[in-house]
């Protein structure tokens, strides 16, 4: 049944129907009453482009990603974070429209979204230090939400991230305490903000211990598993190799236990791996017992929280920017020990 049917059905004008879905207070409320009963008994729903008509909005909310890094599209991290938003979006009647945009294009991608009111906000993924993109979407007033942080940043906005440097500094002295001095790092890409702070808790963590920090046994790249698997083979020919490693990802950190398999060691004896875990739905970390010691949060919840942050948003342009920072949980799992003793 659509609007034109219900509205002859109840002897209302589709405009009244229309604005006592929508809960327009100039609508009296035994009518409105009596249009919703009659919608539940007819199964009606509203199309969201008559509800995005009668309220103004899009009834959107878009995510651009750039072409540079549209391997994120079929990360199962962006997926899930995609899933936990998507959640929230429906349950307040919005939907989700993704596109990919080559770099150079980027800026023209977010105006045009803006001026054909395509979208009533975007979610900004992967945010590079001093992002231009925040200092963008506050020139167009495009509402917008962070998924992440930018070092650099001066304009206010709204974020939610997890505590990466807490994180990646609690893990380093987790490995400390075990006796490792050897701890090799295998980071994401570090003009990404994340992986800039990943790298400093890494950091900070050695030089309060007096360890010093070796470029040798520092890696920075896509967080893939061929990615992970290189950089531990490359840091397990050196002369002293690492006893330990710090992976960024889950996927990288499966290189580097394949990696460490093949020279015939054993991850957790011979080779501890720490790892960051974003608890994906479709990449476990074990079950009861991890099988990766990692720093956990959960990417969906985290995408179900931002989408929350962002509808509010654009229901109240008045509200303060919100910020949100989650701490991630260290998971001792079966892949870290003692340092080896050397002989």
């Amino acid at each position: 049944m659509n609007l034109k049917q219900l509205s002859q059905r109840l002897g209302l004008s589709q405009t009244t129907v229309s604005r006592a879905l929508n809960g327009y207070p100039e609508v009296n409320e035994a009518t409105r009453l009596r249009v919703e009963r009659a919608a539940a008994q007819y199964h009606y729903r509203p199309s969201t482009r008559a509800k995005g008509l009668a309220t103004g909005k899009a009834l959107a909310i878009g995510h651009v990603i750039p072409i540079s890094s549209k391997h994120e599209m079929v990360n199962p991290i962006f997926g899930d974070f995609i899933a936990g938003a998507g959640e929230t979006y429906a349950s307040h009647g919005y939907e989700m429209i993704l596109c990919t945009a080559d770099d150079a294009q980027e800026e023209q991608v977010y105006r045009g979204l803006k001026a054909r009111r395509a979208v009533d906000g975007v979610v900004v993924h992967g945010p590079r230090l001093d992002d231009s993109r925040i200092k963008l979407l506050h020139e167009i007033g495009l509402p917008f939400v962070v998924h992440g942080r930018s070092s650099g940043a001066t304009l206010p906005y709204a974020w939610l991230d997890v505590n990466n440097r807490h994180a990646f500094q609690r893990a380093t002295d987790f490995l400390l305490d075990l006796g490792h001095r050897r701890i090799g790092l295998i980071n994401g890409m570090e003009f990404m903000d994340f992986a800039h702070r990943r790298r400093d808790g890494y950091t900070i963590a050695l030089l309060e211990r007096g360890v010093p920090v070796d470029p040798a046994i520092m890696h920075s790249s896509e967080m893939t598993e061929v990615f992970g698997y290189q950089s531990t083979r490359a840091m397990l020919a050196l002369d002293d190799p690492p006893t330990a490693l710090l992976c960024a990802s889950l996927i990288s950190a499966l290189g580097a236990r394949r990696a460490v398999e093949e020279s015939g060691l054993v991850m957790g004896r011979d080779v501890s791996i720490i790892t960051h875990d974003d608890d994906l739905s479709y990449l476990k970390n074990g079950d009861d017992i991890p099988i990766f010691t990692a720093t956990r949060s959960s990417v969906r919840a985290a995408g179900a929280r931002l989408a929350e942050m962002l509808l509010g948003g654009i229901a109240d342009p008045d509200l303060a920017h919100q910020n949100v920072l989650l701490e991630a949980e260290l998971m001792v799992g079966r892949s870290t020990g003692p340092a080896p003793r050397k002989d």
